[in-house]
């Protein structure tokens, strides 16, 4: 079984874009800071729980607390980066192209 859709795209990539055309709708109800808000918090909520359920004890969940908040952070603070970093690409790529407008 492929681990990429029709287009190629990862599921990891898919997933993503479910979650972020789900915060699009949103956007129909709710200002852009509470539906970024919610989304942080949910992605924290889904991350606590998988931390603590896949530990073998509630001693390792705890022995592996610091390590663990280290570990998602530093990822969260690099996609954003990267995605920012994107972005501001292709803005600046749009104000430096040429009008072809006549």
């Amino acid at each position: 079984m492929s681990t990429a859709d029709a287009a190629g795209k990862p599921p990891f990539f898919r997933h993503a874009d479910a979650h972020i055309d789900l915060s699009n709708r949103q956007l129909e109800e709710a200002d852009r800071g509470a539906v970024s808000g919610s989304l942080m918090f949910a992605s924290a909520r889904f991350n606590a729980w998988l931390l603590a359920s896949s530990a073998a004890s509630l001693d390792d969940a705890r022995a592996t607390r610091e390590s663990s908040l280290d570990y998602l952070t530093r990822q969260y603070r690099e996609m954003l980066a990267d995605n920012l970093d994107d972005y501001l690409e292709a803005i600046e790529r749009e104000l430096v192209q040429p009008s072809t407008a006549g």
